[in-house]
């Protein structure tokens, strides 16, 4: 029998992260990854492989990144755990002995249930490199393409198509914006007319009612009664807590139905912790439970598993939400409660706003504005969020804004944050914009 201390079962980025912190926090410490596939992707960059990047093979998160930390990594699948023995049974029959160990088990895929989508060319996008790898090769010969649902993943891979050639392409939304899960309707407007300068159509306010072809696709009904040509079709799939393993242990699942876990990331059994898209999240802002899911978040939860296996060092406050989105140079981020979010759950709004250009001066060669809004609770002036849009610098400045966000930050403390600048890369001192977005806010507040 094979043994290991820690024994981490997933290897994406959550179990990669996860293996990884084990063995800098207990160097004398045995870590273990147990991972399926025989290679992890990068699951943020799926949709950069259509259109930037070339393949599935160039999208590889490197093994390197465990062997150079001394992680073993065994490729197989867990099959059974059995928590009184503490071992690990994989399908190709090993059996690994641990002291504690970490699920990191993921997501598994849901579909929208609309009818057709076991036509020929019709693609759940997933990260599954044989899948990716026909979804690609039918991409690069598509005249019409049509893709359902306009979330984060949607909007980016209509962008990577059109860069695939003269082709036709149409997000389907049933919301009223896409993208309005992630950002108030004036930040999505912008993407919106971004995404429709660059050539994707984009129709939002209607859903699909099938998906239409003999054998293969070669259309799409909309509910309004419209039709579209459509050769190829790529369905955006979500992410449910894959919660089998756990089921199958006895371990507690989650009034969210992820595997439930306490502040420090133990399940249940004090034994077994749980990280990523698996393990049940809930809010820094309310504490209710959360369906935010991404890599961010699960290497978050990973780092404080990993940290804290045999000794607790670290807490689990809860998921602040941070994304950024780019179309070509242009991008727009998030980082905590949108505005909509944050009067939906109770607090007392106050908002900033600034826009200003992100080098200086005027003249200085590529500048592009960015506008910034900020929110802030009313009555302890405490910083709930931010969005931003405009060059892809913002992408660290919704980081900023996390930091800010995680620290509990007053309005005034962001009003007074020591930045720092120059001119070829940030706004000038005297119109940066998340100090000046918090200024005005505090006239809101006096």
């Amino acid at each position: 029998m094979k043994e290991a201390d820690v024994v981490v079962v997933g290897g994406s980025a959550a179990g990669t992260v996860a293996g990884i912190t084990v063995k800098r926090h207990y160097r004398d410490a045995s870590a273990l990854v147990i991972r399926r596939e025989d290679k992890a992707m990068y699951a943020t960059a799926i949709p950069y492989i259509f259109g930037t990047i070339g393949t599935p093979d160039n999208n590889i998160i490197p093994d390197s990144l465990l062997a150079d930390s001394g992680v073993e990594l065994m490729i197989d699948e867990a099959a059974s755990v059995d928590r009184v023995s503490r071992t690990v049974t994989t399908k190709g029959g090993e059996v690994v002995g641990y002291e504690r160990l970490i699920l990191a088990v993921g997501s598994t895929p849901v579909h929208p249930p609309v009818p057709g989508t076991e036509l020929h060319n019709v693609f759940p996008l997933w990260k599954e490199s044989g899948l990716l790898e026909r979804a690609q090769h039918v991409l690069g010969r598509a005249k019409d393409i049509v893709i359902i649902g306009g979330d984060v993943v949607g909007t980016e891979l209509a962008d990577e198509c059109k860069k695939m050639g003269d082709v036709n392409v149409t997000i389907v939304e049933t919301l009223p914006h896409c993208l309005a899960l992630a950002l108030d309707e004036e930040f999505c407007r912008l993407a919106e007319d971004r995404l429709e300068q660059r050539g994707v159509k984009v129709i939002t306010g209607d859903g699909v009612r099938a998906i239409v072809g003999n054998g293969g696709v070669n259309g799409v009904e909309l509910q309004n009664g419209g039709r579209l040509s459509a050769d190829v079709v790529i369905v955006e799939s979500r992410g449910a807590p894959n919660t089998d393993l756990a089921k199958d242990m006895d371990i507690k699942i989650g009034g969210a139905r992820g595997v439930w876990v306490d502040e420090y990331m133990r399940t249940s059994d004090p034994t077994v912790f749980a990280c990523g898209d698996c393990a049940e999240k809930f809010s820094f802002f309310t504490g209710e439970p959360s369906t935010l899911r991404s890599a961010s978040i699960a290497t978050y939860e990973a780092r404080i598993a990993g940290a804290n296996v045999f000794d607790l060092k670290r807490k689990n406050r809860g998921v602040v939400g941070v994304l950024a989105i780019a179309f070509g140079d242009f991008a727009v981020a998030q980082a905590g409660l949108t505005e909509k979010m944050a009067r939906e759950v109770g607090f007392d709004v106050a908002l900033g706003e600034a826009s200003a250009l992100d080098r200086y001066p005027d003249s200085m060669p590529g500048a592009k504005e960015v506008k910034t809004k900020l929110i802030f609770d009313g009555r302890t002036r405490k910083i709930l969020g931010g969005q931003l849009c405009g060059g892809v610098a913002i992408a660290e400045m919704a980081n900023i804004l996390a930091a800010m966000i995680q620290n509990e930050m007053t309005a005034d403390e962001v009003a007074t944050f020591q930045m720092g600048t120059h001119p070829c890369l940030t706004a000038s001192p005297m119109s940066y914009q998340i100090v000046n977005a918090a200024e005005q806010a505090l006239t809101s507040m006096q």
